[in-house]
């Protein structure tokens, strides 16, 4: 049962920013482990590499290249890094805390997170810890990737969520009522991390005229909403600071592009809220 669908572009177009809007089919239902690698298609799209470019031979396509992935500890952020390491490519794998894989029981910690992609893909992988709302730590963690696994050719900036300033969900979560720390504290962790992570990667990229960059946004950023409304608007914001710095960038040979998920059936989001079952899909 196929409840995800994005948008594509036509072939040859990678170096025009386009936007996947997934989106939900005939039921609300959550993704499944099937959709999650359709999703991850979708970074195979934004790199330019077909599906049959990636099982030919099993070559391993991104052999001797560097990805960086935040927010790659759980969820949908591990799954890219593990879809780019098997795809043979030597990941940074970025949390903010060291034992976050254990907070909803994906995983122990960000260290053995990295092993385990590390081992099973039979890559290289360095586990890089740091608060993306301010520049020095990003500033570390890239030049501790660079300097282990070589210059970053992929960006994956997948860190955000809708999360208070003291965590957990804001409450109240509305457009008028929220508190101003968690006010501050979603559009921090939302659009200012897409900002400063991308200026500071996309710089060295400029130097060496060629790179990849993808934003993960979300739906949320497409629909007018009462609740949850500040993290939409974040959303809508990086969607909108790709959509510019996909513009600026073209002219050096990278490309930059944005995937909005929707509901995704990972351990935070079941564990952040109440399901209802009929919205569960199973494979």
């Amino acid at each position: 049962q196929n409840v995800w669908r994005a948008d594509r572009p036509q072939k040859g177009r990678y170096r025009e920013f386009y936007q996947c809007d997934a989106d939900i089919i005939g039921t609300d239902s959550l993704l499944s482990e099937i959709e999650l690698l359709q999703l991850c298609d979708e970074i195979y799209d934004a790199l330019g590499i077909s599906n049959i470019e990636v099982c030919i031979n099993n070559r391993k396509l991104l052999s001797g290249k560097t990805a960086l992935v935040t927010g790659a500890g759980r969820g949908l952020g591990r799954a890219f890094a593990e879809h780019l390491a098997s795809m043979g490519c030597s990941v940074g794998v970025h949390g903010m805390r060291e034992d976050g894989p254990s907070e909803y029981g994906e995983g122990t910690t960000l260290t053995n997170t990295a092993y385990e992609i590390a081992e099973n893909a039979g890559v290289r992988t360095v586990p890089v810890l740091a608060d993306l709302t301010q520049s020095d730590q990003i500033d570390r963690i890239v030049a501790e990737v660079e300097t282990q696994l070589g210059e970053i050719d992929v960006l994956v900036h997948n860190a955000g969520g809708d999360i208070a300033a003291s965590g957990g969900k804001p409450d109240p979560n509305d457009c008028v009522l929220i508190k101003e720390e968690d006010l501050r504290a979603v559009i921090d962790r939302n659009l200012l991390s897409t900002i400063l992570v991308c200026q500071r990667v996309a710089r060295s990229m400029m130097e060496r005229r060629e790179g990849r960059i993808i934003t993960i946004s979300s739906i949320a950023a497409f629909i007018g909403r009462g609740h949850t409304s500040i993290y939409a608007t974040a959303k809508a914001g990086a969607v909108h600071y790709t959509r510019c710095l996909a513009d600026q960038l073209r002219p050096y040979n990278i490309t930059v592009n944005s995937l909005a998920p929707g509901d995704t059936r990972s351990g935070r989001f079941l564990g952040t809220r109440e399901v209802e079952e009929n919205r569960m899909v199973t494979d």
